[in-house]
């Protein structure tokens, strides 16, 4: 065995993104709240699932350590009504560690009915009560502050009245105007809110965006010697949804949303996986295991009719593929020192192994005789020079990488 063979894993990566870190980036306690069920079903291209299936996702929800779930706009219909309370009893008779949340707009119309499913299932749901809060809303709308102050208070009211527990949504946060907010928040603070939702309803924030409106919160609550917790909701329409949701953690909401695939109206959500991906490379979620993390994907993905991109990080089905000959090489090297740690992680920033999957080595166009080797021995053939070369000039034909039974046409031929 070589020297540098036998070194500590430690000593195999120079880790830059712990350089000269300045304690823990996100402290303990946050929480993560899953809206696939909600605005996840806001896009246009996916179907509404069974209440089976929804049920299946409630438990993958739990298993992957999700805290709290929006389950839907029970005020919205009559089977959504029912679904809603479906899932509770779910989550009640299986006493799934997570709490329940639905949205409505701030209208006594779609409070009421989250007051009696409370009453029904005889537990706590936190009401998400959202209304849009930025100039270009209120002109669309012919809005004026003192008609969204009326109507949030009203709502928030009958929220609290009747037993929910009041989370204040503000659409289009990261576009409103900072006195158009302080007022809002501070009206729901006295109104009995427990928390203030800032949405990136279209996407517009930078990280920049998500620290000065966190902040700004973060001072107002202090100056109306409130408690109150901060959400974040994001969406993903310059692609930073998922950098935002991890800014807005490190800059100090307590909860950050997130849908299945990221799955939401136009381009989606922040992704919840790739949430808790990172946060566990980032070496922040010590007792939270993510071993259901993939059961989670693909149970949405079925409930919801969708097709997960092939290059999809984690649960793509090129996510650890590879038929790069150079690449291909290097990990079939480790493999050969009976290191999978190394195997997992000389060409792969997400180890594969940690989330239920594995390396996976190709052949096509960019391939070289390790490709071919590698692969006729992990389907129990012996490799011989002409077979490997019958398939290589094969492979160099093609415009695409040879699937599983062109390379066993390609065995067949040679005998």
């Amino acid at each position: 065995m070589s020297e540098s063979s036998s070194l500590p894993h430690d000593d195999l990566i120079f880790d830059w993104n712990e350089f000269d870190r300045r304690g823990r980036v996100i402290p303990k306690g946050v929480e993560f709240f899953d809206e696939t069920l909600r605005d996840g079903l806001q896009n246009p291209s996916v179907a509404d699932p069974p209440i089976e299936k929804k049920l299946e996702l409630l438990h993958e929800m739990a298993a992957i350590g999700i805290h709290a779930a929006d389950i839907g706009l029970p005020g919205s219909s009559q089977r959504a009504f029912d679904d809603c309370l479906r899932m509770c009893r779910e989550i009640s008779d299986h006493r799934l560690p997570i709490k329940v949340a639905f949205a409505g707009r701030t209208v006594a119309a779609d409070i009421v009915p989250m007051i009696e499913i409370s009453q029904r299932a005889g537990m706590l749901i936190e009401a998400y009560t959202f209304i849009g809060s930025s100039p270009i809303r209120q002109f669309a709308e012919d809005w004026d502050l003192d008609l969204i102050l009326k109507r949030s208070a009203e709502a928030i009211d009958v929220g609290v009245k009747g037993g929910l527990e009041l989370a204040y949504v503000t659409e289009d946060t990261t576009r409103s105007r900072p006195e158009v907010l302080a007022a809002l928040f501070k009206m729901a603070i006295e109104h009995g809110a427990a928390r203030l939702c800032l949405c990136d309803t279209v996407g517009h924030s930078t990280p920049d965006g998500v620290r000065n409106l966190i902040s700004f919160t973060k001072s107002v609550i202090a100056g109306a010697g409130s408690t109150v917790k901060i959400d974040w909701h994001g969406h993903n329409d310059r692609g930073l949804a998922l950098v935002n949701a991890i800014w807005a953690l490190e800059c100090g909401a307590h909860r950050v949303h997130g849908t299945a695939l990221g799955i939401g109206e136009r381009v989606g959500n922040a992704a919840m996986e790739l949430i808790l991906l990172n946060l566990k490379l980032l070496g922040l979620l010590e007792e939270q295991s993510l071993d259901h993390l993939m059961t989670y994907c693909v149970k949405a993905a079925d409930a919801v009719g969708w097709e997960v991109p092939i290059n999809y990080p984690l649960i793509g089905r090129d996510a650890f593929r590879t038929a790069t000959g150079v690449h291909a090489a290097a990990i079939i090297k480790a493999k050969n020192k009976g290191d999978e740690w190394l195997a997992d992680r000389v060409y792969s920033g997400v180890p594969a192994g940690m989330f239920g999957r594995s390396q996976e080595i190709g052949i096509g166009f960019m391939s070289g005789a390790s490709n071919v080797n590698f692969w006729l021995r992990q389907h129990g053939i012996e490799p011989t020079q002409p077979l490997v070369d019958a398939i290589l000039a094969r492979a160099k034909g093609r415009p695409q990488n040879l699937t599983d039974d062109e390379i066993r046409e390609a065995v067949a031929s040679v005998g």
